[in-house]
């Protein structure tokens, strides 16, 4: 007797029958496999702008009913596929503001950066893994016996492996700031933002100009990326860059110098400070950076540096994937308490959940929303970030994309190089796939298969 087939796979047999089918497949093959694809209905036309000819028209009645375009979401956890579209494009923008290219000129490789990597301050030890000279150290040593006021141990001598569920874990959670961890996160992007001010006047100080000489004579750029710590707070991933007044195309000033950027970074990173509010409910907290901070230059080339252009673009484009769901947190908002109880968290990061959805009840913390954004541990800014000035924008790499499907659609129409416009009109209508819809994705996932046209 013949087992049945999945009703998956005996719906993808039904779906083949039909006479749409290569349509229908094609509106799915396209998306390379995005797991939670938008669906549009509605249609648009092609119209030479010199003639005003109705060249082609498309509707989504030809892809059975709907059109589907990718998500775009830029997170792993989410969507691989267009994980790997966004973190190519993050490595292509970072790339260029260190070496050149997409519109920024090849002279930037020579102009002073670094790479700077800023860290959360400590709210009470945890268990983590230290390395030394290839072999792993005991996490926290320290005499047998001894206990904090909660009696739990203060220190820990094992040597964690990589994947130890402990890692981030505090030895003692009635012991760990969990309030000031929350309030940290929240604010973490105003810390930041004052690190800028405070480094442009650092610079200026050091080689003895004013505020206004300084923007004439300097520009400073970055490109930063934030990224969970196992104990789930963030930490800042940075190149910082010194251009001439008018950015990229503009040479620095001879005074302006790796160096002298390395030593303002550091000196800045120790003193910048933000009261945090509420002090009245948890007790006065003063925020600021960890006294962990790694500064190196960037090499032009990379010949004999430890840390290349290449390196950099590569490490900062990987983290700009990824969320808080790499720290052990949840993909979506939460939005009763109830729902605290059903998390599938470890306990330390349902904590910090918990924290956010208290403080962020009480009238002090109303402004920073940390109820919003209770399942990112209090941490509400952007993952990736840069300045103006600092190379191309992640919307011109997808225009330039859109540009070129568009080019060699009109290639396969035969439509050439004439000038052309598009006419149409769109509404949402649903997202996901039907169980024969997703059985076909799958496979192109698999695959690696890419956005097609």
């Amino acid at each position: 007797m013949t087992a049945p087939l999945p009703k998956n796979v005996a719906a993808l047999v039904a779906r083949a029958s039909e006479p749409e089918f290569a349509a229908w497949r094609r509106n799915i093959v396209r998306l390379g496999g995005c797991t939670n694809p938008i669906h549009l209905v509605g249609g648009a036309t092609v119209f030479d702008t010199t003639t005003g000819e109705a060249l082609f028209s498309y509707e989504s009645d030809v892809y059975g009913g709907r059109l589907l375009t990718a998500c775009g979401n830029r997170r792993a956890t989410v969507c691989p596929t267009c994980s790997r579209l966004y973190r190519a494009d993050t490595y292509q923008l970072i790339r260029a503001g260190l070496v050149g290219g997409k519109n920024v000129t090849e002279e930037v490789s020579g102009h002073p950066r670094v790479f700077a990597t800023l860290t959360a301050p400590g709210f009470g030890p945890v268990h983590t893994r230290r390395e030394r000279d290839g072999r792993v150290r005991a996490c926290r040593p320290r005499r047998s016996g001894e206990c904090c006021r909660h009696g739990s141990a203060t220190g820990c001598h094992e040597r964690h492996t990589a994947d130890d569920p402990r890692l981030g874990e505090p030895l003692c959670p009635r012991c760990y700031d969990y309030a000031g961890a929350v309030l940290w996160q929240a604010h973490a992007g105003q810390l930041w933002h004052r690190f800028g001010l405070e480094l442009r006047r650092e610079i200026a100080r050091r080689v003895g100009l004013s505020r206004t000489e300084i923007s004439e004579s300097v520009r400073l750029s970055y490109a930063k990326v934030a990224e969970y710590q196992r104990r789930g707070l963030v930490h800042f991933h940075a190149v910082i860059r010194l251009d001439g007044p008018d950015g990229p195309a503009s040479v620095p000033p001879g005074w302006a110098t790796t160096a002298l950027l390395a030593e303002a970074v550091r000196a800045v990173v120790v003193r910048v400070r933000l009261v945090a509010p509420g002090a009245e409910v948890v007790g006065p907290r003063m925020l600021r950076f960890g006294e962990q901070v790694d500064v190196r230059p960037i090499a032009a080339f990379g010949a004999g540096e430890p840390l290349t252009s290449a390196a950099v673009a590569g490490y900062i484009a990987k983290y700009a994937a990824k969320g808080a769901e790499s720290a052990g947190a949840v993909d979506g908002r939460v939005h009763h308490a109830r729902d605290l109880v059903m998390l599938p968290v470890r306990a330390h990061v349902l904590r910090l959940i918990s924290t956010c959805w208290w403080l962020g009840g009480l009238s002090p913390f109303e402004p920073l929303g940390l109820r919003r954004w209770a399942h990112m541990l209090g941490y509400g800014g952007h993952f990736s970030t840069k300045s103006r000035r600092y190379s191309t924008t992640l919307t011109a790499l997808r225009e330039a994309r859109a540009e070129h499907r568009a080019q060699e659609q009109h290639t396969a129409l035969g439509i050439g190089a004439r000038s052309t416009i598009t006419v149409g009109q769109w509404r949402y209508a649903g997202r996901g796939y039907s169980p024969e819809a997703a059985l076909l994705a799958a496979s192109v996932r698999e695959g690696g298969g890419r956005h097609g046209t």
